[in-house]
């Protein structure tokens, strides 16, 4: 029997078939949507290996829900994996990074894994080629046998691992105010709050001997003045300061990766001993960039770049006041690998009052285009070796009030006057530089000079065509580097002599830091030369009419105003409750940074425009805000001890 459909129901029978096809489509479809798979690792070209660090970058893949990150020596079987800190992986608009830190010398590897729905899904991970990690130079008077302390390395042991049971803070412009770190006191650990306050408690109680654990406060972004929980110094900025004189505060300020930096404020060190600062750009200035104010000893400052500070109330501050100065009775004390934009006012060296012996060392540093003080010398002994000094429109070494100051190896390009004594000499040919003060004496050799308008040796003919002359001189020029300057030349202004320091003491310069001052210029300027990690937050070149002109550079001037980073977008590389397995014991003492710290949840959060430096403010949760401290010093009473994955591991 044939069935009679109607028409309007053939009608109404070919929509529902139409409608089952488009869900026969969609379905699977959607299906397929749901079962997209986390890609391999990408990682975009740039894995390298630097200075007692390593950092690998990789493509974003948004199938990922984050990432975890590993790092072992690449000698070494896989079981030697130890987990990187969950915040310094970062989320950057194009990519991730991340950096391993506190790394002795030698080839490693780090291995990138995606987290999906709180799993690592490791078929999809990624090796990075071999990376090779050199040593930091520690070289100079902070690292003097005859020292206080012998070092200057701050929370960091001689081969760059971190020492044992560190406490370590890592802050972003978002948590500065919110930080906790749980300090040891008389009556046990009390919790503090805020960066300011975390730091002003660990120095009373680590000056006492009481608090006996290191402090690294590793910056992630850039960490502005409004970001601040509060300033202990009105006049610069963070201050760091010992109980009494010369304060064992065994402490590093270091920055995270190639875009860490401080805008907005400086830093006052005071009654300080073994205290590290590394890897920083410094910016906007309040006063000074890092002030050595009183007391200091085995004060190591490297690898940092400096540019223009705030503007003074003096003709001379334009470009702000001194960039790093020392004075007040600091001794043994290095500055080294620092990269100085423009300063107006490099680094003064002494006061008025200092008793002494205070000796100090630069070295490696790039004076580029900067005016004036590299350094001003008063009062104190200094070594200043294998320095560029690289298109400077006053002078390069000022010596005055009795000082003596040893000039090796170092290379004047287009530097007017490379050397000179307080009233006499190329000085006194003018209407002096250095406001009458008494003269002092510089002892050169080595030296490689190109461009200078004049220099006049006591005891020779100069490369600028000026003849020795004993009575009035800007330096000795000594035949070799353990040639003593005789005591029968003395200042014109003060009658003093040179009291040869250089021959007596431990200089602290290790083999292979000294080069010829010929290699100095490709030395400085290279990838693991002077300056923090990329080349600071600002890549500024400078052209050869800018070698004599000492006004402020307008255009760096507003690129230093109104630095923001813009790419940062969030700090942490997964919220999962990830728990890895311990790492080899054998394997990985040496290799990493042996030791048991409690992390907190790490959250990764977009980041606003509050922050200076990126456009969307990298957040971090309450449990993150106790940032990474030890495990015995992280939670005070109510704090979330949950960790984000297992406790007792290597640290980087």
């Amino acid at each position: 029997m044939k069935a009679n459909i109607s028409k309007g129901a053939r009608k109404g029978w070919a929509w529902i078939l139409a409608a089952l096809m488009v869900v026969s489509v969609i379905i699977p479809t959607t299906i397929s949507t749901a079962k997209a798979e986390v890609g391999t690792v990408q990682f975009n070209g740039t894995a390298q290996g630097w200075l007692e660090s390593a950092y690998a970058e990789w493509s974003i893949d948004k199938e990922a829900d984050g990432y975890t990150a590993y790092i072992k020596k690449a000698s070494q079987s896989d079981s030697a994996y130890a987990r990187i800190d969950n915040e310094l992986i970062r989320r950057y608009k194009s990519y991730y990074r991340v950096d391993a830190m506190g790394l002795s010398a030698g080839d490693y590897v780090i291995r990138v894994v995606p987290v999906k729905n709180g799993k690592e899904v490791t078929a999809k991970a990624k090796v990075t080629d071999v990376l090779k990690v050199s040593s930091y130079d520690r070289s100079g008077f902070a690292f003097s046998s005859e020292s206080k302390y012998k070092t200057g390395s701050g929370a960091y042991n001689e081969d760059g691992t971190l020492k044992s049971d560190s406490i370590v803070l890592y802050v972003t412009n978002d948590n500065a105010k919110t930080v906790k770190a749980g300090i040891m006191e008389g009556k046990g650990e009390k919790e503090y709050t805020g960066l300011q306050t975390i730091i002003d408690a660990y120095t009373k109680s680590a000056s006492k001997g009481v608090e006996t654990r290191a402090l690294d406060v590793r910056v992630i972004g850039c960490l502005t003045d409004s970001g601040m929980d509060k300033f202990s110094s009105s006049s610069e900025g963070v201050q760091i300061k010992g109980a009494s004189a010369y304060s064992n505060i065994n402490m590093t300020f270091e920055g995270v990766g190639e875009d860490a930096s401080i805008s907005g404020f400086g830093f006052l060190l005071r009654n300080a001993g073994n205290v590290e600062m590394r890897n920083l750009s410094i910016l906007n200035f309040m006063d000074d960039g890092i002030s050595l104010d009183t007391a200091n000893c085995n004060v190591w400052i490297h690898n940092v770049d400096l540019y223009y500070g705030k503007v003074g109330g003096d003709a001379d501050q334009a470009k702000g006041d001194g960039s790093i100065d020392i004075k007040g009775d600091s001794q043994y004390i290095t500055v080294s690998y620092v990269h100085f934009y423009d300063s107006g006012k490099c680094s003064l060296c002494g006061m008025k009052s200092e008793s002494g012996p205070n000796y100090i060392t630069y070295h490696h540093n790039w004076f580029d285009h900067s005016d004036s003080r590299h350094a001003r010398v008063r009062t104190m002994s200094v070594h200043m070796y294998n320095n560029y000094y690289d298109g400077n429109a006053k002078y390069g070494v000022g010596s005055t009030m009795g000082s003596s100051v040893y000039v090796e190896n170092n290379y004047f390009r287009n530097c007017k006057y490379p050397m000179l004594s307080s009233n006499q000499g190329s000085d006194a040919l003018g209407e002096g530089t250095f406001s009458g003060e008494n003269g002092g004496i510089i002892k050169a050799y080595g030296n490689e000079i190109v461009g200078a308008t004049g220099i006049i040796y006591a005891n020779a003919a100069s490369v600028t065509g000026e003849a020795a002359n004993a009575a009035t001189f800007d330096a000795y020029l000594a035949a070799s580097a353990g040639e003593k300057v005789p005591s029968s030349y003395k200042t014109v202004a003060g009658g003093t002599t040179y009291d040869n320091f250089d021959t007596t003491k431990d200089l602290g310069v290790k083999a292979g830091s000294l080069v010829a001052a010929k290699d100095v210029p490709a030395l400085v300027t290279s990838s693991k030369g002077a300056g923090s990690l990329g080349g600071g937050v600002i890549d500024w070149k400078f052209s050869d009419e800018d070698d004599t002109a000492y006004a402020v550079d307008k255009d760096l001037k507003a690129a230093v105003t109104n630095y923001k980073n813009t790419e940062l977008v969030a700090v942490g590389g997964t919220n999962a409750n990830i728990v890895t397995p311990e790492p080899s014991t054998d394997e990985t003492t040496k290799a990493t940074e042996a030791e048991t710290k409690t992390t907190e949840k790490a959250t990764t959060s977009k980041a606003t425009e509050k922050e200076t430096k990126t456009t969307e403010k990298a957040t971090t949760s309450k449990a993150t805000e106790a940032t990474k401290v030890t495990e015995k010093e992280t939670t005070g009473a109510g704090s979330d001890t949950k960790s984000s994955y297992d406790k007792t591991r290597a640290l980087f």
